[in-house]
């Protein structure tokens, strides 16, 4: 049937009442809701943001909190510090010893870029932040972080993506951002996001290059996209900012190596681990042999057993840290004569790993936000100790750890 010209009409009339509603309003934010983000720029060496190449970073710790620096746990490895960070525990009581280990009662190895072997839930000890949040009743949302691609107690944060390389410092920000646009009861409460760009330049091009130059601009341009993105969402003004680093680094290169083969018949020993920390384990019957060779003095490196490592690095009580242990002297890595020799052998010209008294090994802090004070300069402190802060930024029951909450409520507004 052909319409009428009142058909018609009251057709057209309908439609525009309907155009004329205004448009749906945003959800309305909870006014307490005040989400966490710690961020990790890794390899960044404390004295880096005075390089005048991280303005945003660099206005961050002007108007909140700066730490002179952050000493790292020991070994300054980027496995064992990030877990340290999330959970508290230096790695001898958390068990991600180094990023590289071998499990002495399954046989097991771990490979840090390797996520078949990382996958494993039996490696984790403790339970990191994202846990806690999740099963504390909030929400947690994880950009990359190490174990948090891992089902550890059988629990995953409620957003994560496994760790792609290949993914720019951009993108990440922008899957945070879209995290946040999300219905007001899903957004996170707990978010962390992790840039490995400044790590890996000091790695190939040495930390006092051009290249990690380029990379501290790159991340920190990064943080203002994130923190344009928290301003246009009306989020900025309520979220917590930690930045933090898992480590310094050091000029080295192949012309600091010591050969262990030089010191010890390989063919005696197992060995666990090479680089700046080497560990090693003496085949049966080879044992006093091995040690007498390890433990004498060498230029270029400190050797211990593992139950005489000094105390301050909290270190060789674990069962995956090998029987003996030697550590390389700044710059300096230790390698078998067979690695030397290969053709395609890689030695990086910048390195970390090594004692974390070693200033060139301090590490990142920044905080900014509601929680925290403005202006405020502390003194080095550990970061175990961060683990204690951020619980009680979020609110939430800490699991046993090895943090001091009195080095760090200072930060605090309301500690």
């Amino acid at each position: 049937m052909k319409p009428t010209h009142r058909t018609i009409a009251l057709i057209v009339l309908l439609l525009a009442g309907c155009t004329a509603q205004p448009p749906a309003q945003p959800a309305q934010k909870n006014p307490n809701y005040s989400p966490l983000i710690l961020i990790s720029f890794d390899g960044y060496r404390a004295d880096y943001i005075d390089r005048g190449l991280s303005p945003t970073l660099a206005g961050l710790a002007k108007d909140g909190v700066r730490a002179q620096a952050m000493r790292s746990a020991f070994p300054t490895l980027t496995f064992p510090n990030h877990y340290t960070i999330v959970t508290g525990l230096y790695p001898d009581h958390h068990g991600i010893v180094n990023n590289r280990m071998v499990d002495p009662v399954s046989g097991k190895r771990f490979v840090y870029i390797d996520a078949k072997t990382i996958e494993d839930p039996a490696w984790w000890g403790s339970e990191p932040l994202w846990v806690s949040v999740e099963r504390q009743g909030m929400h947690a949302a994880t950009m990359f972080w190490p174990g948090s691609d891992v089902a550890i107690g059988n629990v995953r944060p409620e957003h994560w993506l496994p760790f792609d390389s290949k993914m720019s410092p951009a993108a990440r920000v922008d899957q945070i951002l879209a995290w946040f646009d999300l219905p007001l009861s899903d957004q996170p409460d707990f978010v962390t996001l992790y840039f490995e760009q400044v790590d890996h330049a000091a790695h190939s091009y040495s930390p006092e290059s051009k290249e990690v130059d380029a990379a501290l601009g790159e991340v920190d341009a990064a943080l203002g996209r994130l923190i344009e993105g928290l301003k246009q969402r009306g989020i900025y003004e309520a979220a917590n900012l930690v930045i933090v680093s898992d480590h310094g680094g050091t000029a080295s290169g192949p012309d600091k190596v010591v050969v262990i083969d030089d010191f010890v018949k390989v063919a005696d020993i197992d060995v666990v681990n090479t680089g700046v920390l080497a560990g090693f384990a003496a085949k049966p019957g080879h044992e006093a042999a091995v040690e007498r060779a390890v433990l004498q003095p060498h230029d270029h490196m400190r050797c211990w057993r593992k139950t005489e490592v000094p105390a301050r690095l909290h270190y060789g009580t674990n069962a995956r840290v090998p029987p003996l242990l030697c550590l390389a002297d700044d710059g300096w890595q230790i390698f078998t004569r067979e690695f030397m020799n290969r053709p395609n052998r890689r030695i990086s010209v910048g390195e970390h790993g090594y004692d974390n008294d070693d200033p060139k090994m301090r590490a990142l802090f920044v905080a900014h936000g509601p929680a925290f004070k403005r202006g405020l300069v502390v003194p080095e402190f550990d970061n175990v100790d961060i683990y204690p802060l951020l619980t009680h930024v979020l609110h939430i029951k800490p699991q046993p750890n090895d943090g001091n909450y009195a080095e760090v409520k200072s930060m605090l507004i309301a500690p």
